[in-house]
């Protein structure tokens, strides 16, 4: 996936400064690996390996750490016990989870994500990660140099008996907001257009983007808002299934994973599944759903673009696009083309995303008719979606 521009740090860290990266796994071989990938980046240092919860605890509270890799299974103490006590001892810390591509580690990585971890990486396998695989390194590389920038930019203050720490005050997605978002004159050019009524809805979102749709649709709850809204969250396979289960169970929607050739219906909620993009066409009268594995876009499949423009070609100017937390700039182009189209575009804005990339990519493009905190959004969305 396409990393963001590099940040100045705020408070007391610095931009020269490694992001600092704590490895908490019972497997030898797995810290390993691991180890020697990060070891051969400039700018990431590794301040802890340890193999349990309890002794991750122990270690927070001795160094000065901005990302945590976070295995699940463990002995002594796992990695879902262990992440809010982690979060306690502070707060602004950056938690990936390690988890299988299995059911059972999807639905563990989604609590886990609802309970304020920041992302999820797939274990390495030992037929193809722990030889040395592209994909599990570029992954890994992406999401620590993306939360560890991100974690940068938090205010930070002393922790009694240790080092500084971020300041940050938790909302009920368990999303850290952080400074205000800073625009500047002429970099941001908010449109002020009157929607028109309102179709359909559709949202793109990537790091942090469970969280924030657990938000979003936990407010917009089943009932409130009458269009469908299509869903593309950057998952592999399984985890968008378990995706869709919590969000019908956290909300209250119909929610789940598209199928090709479904004609789509009001008050549904549609994921595009993973390792497919998700599009829709006009079939006679009605909107039906069209599932394909063309090549991927901005380094992903399922991609936020090609929805987009789709939806922009299929109902025109009556759509409403929502751009969540997420690394890259994917939804941009296809914010683009809703514009272009008549649509409208908002964003969320940096104090509240864990990763300001796909949301301050349309927010500097031009084409937001709003850029909001998490807390916002729902409520701006039903009372546009509300005019028929």
């Amino acid at each position: 996936m396409a990393l963001e521009p590099s940040s100045p740090a705020n408070g007391n860290g610095s931009s020269s400064d490694p992001i600092r990266v704590m490895l908490v796994d019972d497997s030898a071989v797995v810290r390993g690996l691991v180890t020697r990938i990060l070891e051969a980046e400039q700018g990431i240092q590794i301040a802890a390996s340890v193999g349990n919860g309890q002794m991750a605890l122990s270690a927070l509270e001795r160094n000065d750490i901005d990302v945590v890799l976070l295995d699940i299974e463990m002995p002594v103490m796992d990695g879902l016990t262990a992440l809010p006590k982690l979060l306690k001892i502070d707060p602004g810390l950056k938690v990936i989870m390690q988890s299988t591509l299995t059911m059972k580690g999807a639905d563990v990585s989604l609590r886990a994500m609802e309970m304020g971890a920041a992302d999820y990486i797939a274990k390495p396998t030992a037929t193809r990660d722990l030889a040395g695989g592209a994909d599990f390194k570029a992954e890994l590389l992406g999401k620590i140099r993306a939360l560890g920038q991100a974690r940068r930019r938090n205010p930070r203050v002393a922790r009694p008996g240790g080092p500084p720490t971020p300041r940050a005050v938790t909302s009920g997605a368990g999303v850290a907001p952080r400074v205000p978002v800073q625009i500047h004159p002429g970099q941001v050019q908010l449109r002020t257009n009157a929607p028109e009524p309102v179709d359909v809805i559709a949202i793109g979102s990537s790091t942090g983007g469970p969280q924030a749709l657990f938000a979003v649709l936990g407010t917009m709850r089943a009932g409130t808002v009458h269009q469908p809204i299509l869903i593309t969250q950057h998952m592999p396979a399984t985890f968008t299934t378990i995706l869709a289960e919590h969000i019908s169970r956290v909300s209250g929607w119909d929610a789940r994973e598209g199928q090709d050739g479904e004609v789509i219906k009001g008050g549904r909620v549609y994921i595009a599944p993973g390792d497919f993009h998700m599009v829709v066409e006009t079939k006679g009268t009605d909107k039906v759903l069209r599932l394909n594995k063309n090549p991927p876009e901005n380094f992903c499949r399922p991609a936020v673009d090609p929805m987009l423009r789709s939806i922009a070609a299929a109902y025109g100017k009556r759509v409403i696009t929502c751009i969540l937390t997420g690394m890259g700039a994917d939804g941009c182009k296809g914010g683009q083309a809703v514009v272009a189209s008549g649509g409208t575009v908002i964003a969320q804005d940096e104090g509240t995303s864990v990763v300001w990339g796909m949301p301050g990519a349309v927010a500097t493009a031009g084409v937001c008719s709003a850029v909001l905190p998490l807390p916002e959004i729902a409520p701006w969305i039903m009372k546009l979606a509300a005019r028929r």
